[in-house]
């Protein structure tokens, strides 16, 4: 038995130590990567001679966020791993996190960041708008960046349900254990 818990404990442990890494890496990534998509943002509106440069800051603004997604469902997944199989008892941070929820008039956060991605893809569509393009200019680009709007709010609406999706997978799977 002592075997057993002590695996268990370094395991929970390396869980809890992946969680705290990753949500960090989180927050790194959205910091590092915006900096980096405004500056290709700024000279793709100083230097674009087409509106379908717009495409090379929407790909990774796209790509930025897709990390950030990543990062924040493999966070919870580990989350819901923990609850179901370290925290038995209904004990725990996991258990403490889901039972607070969201209380009436305390802040909300934004583990993806959508605002400032919508704010972004406003501001990456701007410069193609300056040029005068064509109408199948317009439908194309603005079609590239609704695009990318539409996957924001499909992630949002996904990430908002995850919780509850992999709590019961896990529970299902140590059942049927």
């Amino acid at each position: 038995m002592t075997f057993e818990t002590s695996r268990a404990t370094q395991e929970y442990k390396a869980l809890r130590a992946t969680i705290r890494e990753r949500g960090t890496a989180r927050v790194c990534l959205f910091c590092g990567g915006f900096v980096g998509w405004g500056a290709l943002a700024l000279a793709t509106a100083a230097l674009a001679s087409t509106p379908l440069a717009t495409f090379l800051p929407l790909l990774v603004l796209s790509s930025l966020f897709e990390g950030i997604y990543a990062l924040h469902i493999g966070v919870e997944r580990i989350g819901r791993y923990v609850q179901a199989f370290h925290e038995a008892d209904g004990a725990g941070w996991e258990h403490a996190a889901m039972a607070f929820g969201r209380p009436k008039g305390a802040a909300s956060l934004d583990a993806l960041f959508t605002v400032p991605f919508l704010l972004a893809t406003a501001v990456n569509i701007a410069p193609a708008v300056y040029l005068g393009p064509t109408r199948e200019e317009i439908i194309f680009v603005a079609g590239g960046h609704a695009l990318f709007l539409v996957r924001l709010v499909f992630a949002r609406a996904t990430a908002a349900k995850q919780r509850q999706v992999d709590l019961e997978r896990f529970a299902a799977i140590k059942r049927a254990d």
